[in-house]
């Protein structure tokens, strides 16, 4: 009984395990299609969204590279701010106090010179000596008529006083008298004529010594021995040019002369001190003062023309030498300086490109001094403000910019 039974169960077990098997493998494949739906429908509306987000990104980033390509890229600084004491320095030349030509102020040859270029002479010193047989000839003539005529006056003067002493005895008559007497007197302007015929003959005569009229250096000899002198020039050779026999200058003092712009002009006062530099001592300082300037701008140049007077005992300074001038200007009011390549000219007036809040101003400005690479602004600028440097003639008001880093615009 016990096997049958066993049997029995055995496969009625397995009856029903078959049967729960298929059940659900039915069920599985009635499921698989719509999950396989759902994942597709998910990847493909995945894919939608992030098509549509890189899209918008790729459109962000072109507007952005648009936008950053419109901007123009410029370079800015700021303002320095100036009004320390300064000075400035303007070329001048240097002259000597006194440079005189001696010329010749009678005719001949030259006999003798006892001075040289770069010889040192005092006032009255022997420079030369004229040889002038001409003259001394004229001269001899000259005071031969002088005894001449005082012997016609001595015999008329006589004869006067004889037809005077006659006529108390009424011996002669009154008109002999007179013409004995206007005899005389003419004789007498005859003898005072040929006396200063003689005394201009001597003077002309002292002109053949040439003699230093100051203390100085001889700059210069044009003549030698032999040369024929006319008078009034130094060279018969060139009578329609005179030219100097020697040419003296006094180096113990110095004038410099410059010329000073005129926006300076107000800073000049007569008695300042004034510096001078040379290149030939370099580090070397040479005091002068202002002594006079002419109170009135030049027109063609618009400056001042200055004298600066220099003591020059040892004559390091030399006459004709390029110097420089500092002349100390008064303590200034702070004022803006901004580079000469900063600046706008429009038809509007001048202007200068600023950079607030990534876009341009062009703000008006005045200039108070011109100093060549830099101008001192008078009005329109502050401390803080971004100027851009080397702006475009293009760049208009509003315009957006980018300051470059660094200096690396494009």
């Amino acid at each position: 009984m016990t096997p049958g039974y066993n049997t029995e169960m055995t496969t009625t077990s397995t009856a029903h395990s078959t049967e729960s098997t298929g059940g659900a493998t039915e069920s599985t494949r009635s499921r698989g299609p719509w999950i396989a739906l759902v994942i597709v429908a998910v990847l493909l509306i995945g894919g939608i969204i992030w098509g549509i987000a890189a899209r918008s990104s790729d459109e962000h980033r072109l507007a952005q590279t648009t936008r950053s390509s419109s901007e123009l890229t410029v370079n800015v600084t700021h303002p320095t701010v100036t009004g320390e004491a300064s000075e400035i320095a303007l070329p001048g030349n240097t002259q000597a106090f006194d440079d005189t030509p001696i010329y010749a102020r009678t005719n001949g040859y030259l006999k003798q010179f006892f001075v040289d270029i770069g010889q040192h002479v005092r006032q009255g010193q022997l420079m030369a000596i004229i040889e002038t047989p001409e003259i001394d000839e004229q001269l001899q003539v000259a005071q031969a008529d002088l005894k001449s005529a005082q012997a016609n006056l001595s015999l008329a003067d006589t004869t006067a006083q004889r037809y005077q002493n006659l006529l108390k005895s009424d011996s002669v008559s009154k008109q002999e008298t007179d013409v004995a007497v206007s005899g005389a007197v003419a004789k007498r302007a005859s003898v005072e004529a040929a006396e200063a015929n003689v005394r201009r003959l001597q003077q002309l005569q002292s002109f053949e010594r040439i003699y230093a009229p100051f203390s100085g250096i001889v700059t210069a000899r044009n003549t030698d021995i032999g040369d024929l002198i006319n008078a009034g020039t130094g060279d018969a050779s060139s009578a329609a040019a005179p030219k100097d026999l020697f040419r003296i200058a006094a180096t113990g003092k110095l004038r410099v002369f410059v010329a000073v712009p005129e926006i300076y002009a107000p800073d000049i006062h007569d008695g300042d001190t004034a510096t001078l530099t040379l290149d030939e001592y370099p580090g070397q300082q040479f005091t002068g003062r202002i002594a006079r300037n002419s109170n009135s701008i030049d027109m063609a140049s618009r400056t001042l023309n200055v004298e600066v007077d220099v003591n020059n005992p040892d004559g390091r300074l030399l006459p004709g030498a390029y110097v420089f001038v500092h002349f100390k200007l008064p303590q200034q009011l702070a004022q803006l300086s901004v580079p000469a390549n900063a600046l706008l000219f429009r038809s509007e007036g001048l202007r200068v490109a600023l950079v607030r809040n990534g876009r341009v101003h062009l703000q008006p400005v005045t200039i108070a001094k011109d100093n060549g690479a830099t101008l001192q602004i008078g009005s329109g600028l502050n401390a803080n403000d971004e100027i851009i440097l080397d702006p475009a003639d293009s760049i208009a008001e509003g315009q957006p910019v980018h300051v470059a880093a660094s200096g690396a615009a494009r």
